[in-house]
């Protein structure tokens, strides 16, 4: 069995980058693919990003109303199975859990799950608080029947964010217990997804001093076996002395360029084998039956086209700032037949639409009665040119619909009031009410509805046909061009527009001879049309190279204004502060490279310089 965790920066993005979901999972090849920040809400689930061909899916959606974490994070578990149902397979799961307080419910056989643990050294939390743990679609739990497969998403959090910190905090301190749940009842666990902390430095590009210290990487640490720990750090465990082995680099600063990273994706896996009488380390569920464990730096964001990153890129990299790792298991055995959880994608009403009731069945259906519209328009018209303008406006008013309505709006007569009014042409079978499927018109096109056309008509938009109607001269035009009308008032044409100054005289002349001005309009419409999109298009040319070279010259200014750094005596670029502080919105240079290793003379040298200007005020 081969599982795959791949954070990809926005499953519909990298969707749209494979061509669809399933060759985005065939890419992948393995049997449990688990991603993490698929940034969807429920709202966003279909089809096509949650039930491929052959997979099962199980998602967890980002349920927060809070600024800036809407669509933010979000985890899917997709099961490559032959069979949704009366399966065998370890990849599809026993039993299935959103989130890891509990809270969201679970679905599958609990007697199987074990996932039930207790909150002890949490009861100082509220529930409030425990469910905002789980409001940010961070955790899918699946039971594998052999291990329990979580796959997380961790938080991130700046150190002077105290928020957030505390938030990373909770989140850890609850997965921890619910792993701890699991291990006590002698089940395998195996935690996989993106945890936001590197376990050492050899894990980070130029580890700066006090690394190690970070608290959060502290605690991490004190979960591997090397320092007395459940967990087998699974890469790390194979590879123990490779270096430059990243899965993440900052899109902000092109890490992609030099290999300015981090390892923040890990799979932990911890519990005994699944080899009766046997006990020792040499016998752990990784011992035994873990076989590769790897970075997929094929699916590196930029490998094959990468452009030079000069403060940006001019050509935008396709793909995650992440990379997948996987892990090859082997010798286990299948399970008893079992069927999907109905957690599974299938059954979310998103997905496969909301269940209908049997009330809408059982209810008595008014049958529509058939007729000819325009028949009765035309009967309507003459019956009501017939009476007085009060019963008009009556009848107006109760058969037609408000212009704001809606085309699949119904329009319902009274019966009484159509056959008094129409003549009784329609069939008595419709005693109760008439039901017309109403579009954009009105049903009842009598005097009051020819005044209100006329009314508007004194004011709709006039057309260029209009000017050919008398031998007044020109003192506007009208061009339509691509669905709307650009008014031109007063057009006063230079010597480079002659063309058009003498198809004008032509048209002058014309207007002394109507019975000319008939056989030649339609020509000299179309002449005066293209003559004014050709010099309205000439202009907006204009216009355009002028503003090129305009920024071209302020380029060139600024190229000429910019400090070079120390390193390679190259423009820098300016940058503003946007971290909240007294210095928020000044200024500052920095070197335009990308950033590298501090050994590689090609990398970025660290120049910085603060603008001399004053400080820019941020907007509120």
């Amino acid at each position: 069995m081969k599982i795959v965790t791949y954070n990809v920066n926005g499953l519909r993005q990298r969707v749209a980058q494979h061509g669809s979901l399933l060759r985005l999972l065939n890419a992948l090849d393995a049997d449990i693919i688990c991603l993490q920040e698929t940034k969807l809400s429920r709202q966003d689930l279909s089809a096509d990003l949650t039930m491929p061909q052959g997979y099962e899916a199980f998602v967890s959606c980002t349920r927060t109303t809070e600024k800036g974490r809407t669509c933010y994070s979000g985890v899917a578990t997709f099961c490559r199975v032959t069979s949704a149902f009366y399966s065998k397979e370890v990849t599809l799961p026993l039993a299935a859990e959103e989130g890891i307080t509990g809270l969201l419910g679970q679905s599958g056989k609990r007697e199987n799950m074990t996932m039930d643990f207790s909150l002890e050294g949490l009861e100082d939390v509220k529930n409030e608080d425990l469910f905002k743990v789980d409001s940010e679609g961070r955790c899918i739990i699946t039971d594998h029947g052999h291990f329990v497969l979580i796959n997380i998403y961790g938080p991130r959090a700046d150190d002077n964010d105290k928020e957030r910190v505390h938030f990373k905090h909770l989140f850890f301190k609850i997965l921890q217990r619910r792993w701890e749940s699991l291990l006590s009842h002698g089940r395998r666990v195996c935690v996989v997804g993106d945890f936001n902390i590197a376990p050492a430095a050899i894990d980070c590009c130029d580890a700066r001093l006090g690394f190690e210290e970070n608290p959060f990487r502290k605690w991490l640490k004190s979960l591997l076996r090397e320092s007395g720990g459940a967990f087998f750090d699974v890469f790390r465990a194979k590879h123990p002395k490779r270096e430059g082995a990243y899965t993440c680099w900052p899109q902000n600063v092109g890490g992609e360029e030099f290999n300015y990273g981090t390892r923040i994706d890990h799979i932990f896996i911890a519990g005994p084998c699944l080899h009766q009488n046997y006990d020792g380390e040499e016998h752990s569920f990784f011992g035994c039956h873990v076989r590769e464990c790897d970075i997929l730096v094929q699916f590196k964001r930029g490998k094959d086209n990468m452009s030079r990153w000069n403060g940006g890129r001019c050509v935008k990299l396709e793909g995650s700032d992440h990379a997948p790792v996987y892990v090859s298991l082997a010798d286990l055995p299948d399970l008893p037949i079992h069927n999907t959880p109905t957690l599974a994608a299938r059954y979310v009403p998103e997905v496969r639409g909301w269940q209908q009731t049997i009330v809408p069945l059982l209810l008595k259906s008014q049958v529509p009665i058939d007729f000819n519209k325009q028949e009765i328009n035309a009967s309507s018209t003459e019956n009501i040119a017939g009476r007085d303008g009060s019963e008009a406006a009556e009848l107006s008013q109760n058969c037609m619909v408000s212009e704001h309505e809606s085309e699949s709006s119904m329009v319902q007569c009274h019966f009484q009031s159509v056959r008094q009014h129409i003549g009784g042409s329609v069939d008595e079978t419709g005693k109760s009410m008439i039901a017309v499927r109403a579009g954009k018109g009105k049903l009842g096109t009598g005097t009051t509805m020819i005044g209100k056309k006329k009314e508007r008509s004194k004011h709709s938009q006039r057309t260029i046909r209009s000017f050919f109607q008398r031998c007044e001269s020109i003192s506007s035009v009208r061009v339509e061009d691509s669905g709307s009308d650009v008014l031109h008032s007063h057009v006063h044409v230079s010597d480079q527009k002659g063309q058009l100054s003498a198809l004008l005289k032509g048209l002058d002349s014309s207007c002394t001879a109507p019975e000319e001005a008939d056989n030649g309009r339609g020509s000299a419409s179309n002449e005066l049309d293209e003559v004014s999109v050709a010099i309205s298009d000439s202009l907006e040319h204009e216009k355009n190279n002028n503003a090129l070279l305009e920024w071209q010259r302020i380029q060139q200014r600024m190229q000429t204004s910019l400090p070079l750094c120390r390193g390679h005596n190259e423009p820098c670029v300016a940058r503003f502060v946007k971290k909240s502080g007294p210095n928020i919105g000044r200024g500052f240079y920095v070197c335009a490279r990308a950033k590298g290793p501090s050994s590689n003379p090609e990398a970025n040298c660290g120049y910085f310089k603060w603008a001399s200007g004053k400080v820019r005020q941020k907007k509120t």
